[in-house]
């Protein structure tokens, strides 16, 4: 027999899986673009700054138009503009078999993943919290941890650009408690930030070296206020223990130097969106097997 309600959720969730895939594809040219951008905004200030001339080429360069939006995409290699058709996520990639369409160059594999993962996450929040003010919060959430996510893992770099606005948004939404209580969101950003911030000088006195950047201060900030600061304690337990896995396994796999810096931010990001969708049942469970809440 048919099922309206079936019938409804899987348009709801396909058209999330849908809209996932074209944010994606706008998620690649931030995570490619904003650090390029900060860096051109860091030399013009330097150049100001210290009212020097930069050289003829570096001139030019810092002297053009480049954003989110402008210049068109277009090949790196041949430096041919991209068509639409050639840009639509996932399909366009395998049309083209993983090339450009003008000089055949290789385009890297990440493009296709980063829009067919925010493609599936989006969907999982829409499944999991329905049509629902939290649902529309959660996408917008978890597009930003996709943008970080990649923007971190190239760069190591967490841009106030982000996350401050993030933690901002985190406290607008909960001003009605789409979330938590805006008080709860209000000490999860305080706790947030000195949580990390703690560990970052305690770790700093004892060893002399910097063991994270502020960055990661900030998005446990933002995380505590989308969340409350009931979340924090399984967040940073989540990412430390995936962390130390990851990193553990990428250089016994890669041969990796152990003293080269890791990116935190993904792994609180992911933390964070775990905690988000499944946080209570998590906690429950725990609470269960460790006979607390007996």
């Amino acid at each position: 027999m048919f099922d309206p309600n079936f019938s409804h959720s899987a348009l709801l969730i396909s058209s999330a899986f849908i809209l996932g895939l074209l944010i994606g594809s706008f998620l690649n040219v931030v995570i490619h673009r904003l650090p390029i951008m900060m860096e051109r905004e860091y030399q013009r200030d330097f150049y100001a700054y210290f009212d020097k001339t930069p050289p003829a080429e570096e001139e030019k360069l810092l002297s053009q138009t480049y954003n989110l939006i402008l210049p068109h995409s277009h090949c790196p290699s041949c430096n041919q503009e991209i068509k639409p058709w050639q840009n639509i996520p996932i399909i366009s990639y395998l049309l083209l078999r993983g090339k450009c369409g003008n000089c055949g160059t290789s385009i890297s594999k990440r493009y296709p993943l980063v829009e067919l993962a925010t493609g599936i996450l989006t969907a999982i929040v829409v499944w999991q919290l329905d049509f629902t003010w939290q649902a529309l919060a959660g996408v917008v959430f978890t597009w930003t941890l996709v943008a970080l996510t990649g923007i971190d893992f190239d760069k190591q770099l967490l841009p106030d650009s982000i996350t401050l606005p993030l933690l901002w948004a985190g406290l607008l939404i909960n001003l009605w408690g789409v979330f938590v209580p805006l008080q709860d969101a209000v000490i999860g950003a305080i706790a947030g930030y000195l949580a990390l911030w703690g560990v970052f000088h305690i770790f700093k006195l004892v060893t002399g070296k910097e063991g994270m950047g502020a960055g990661d201060f900030k998005i446990l900030a933002a995380i505590g206020a989308w969340f409350g600061w009931q979340v924090l304690p399984l967040v940073i337990l989540l990412s430390a223990a995936v962390g130390a896995l990851a990193g553990i396994l990428w250089t016994l796999i890669s041969g990796r130097d152990k003293n080269l810096p890791i990116a935190f931010g993904p792994y609180l990001a992911g933390a964070a969106w775990i905690a988000m969708l499944w946080g209570e049942q998590i906690m429950g469970w725990y609470f269960h097997i460790s006979g607390l809440n007996s």
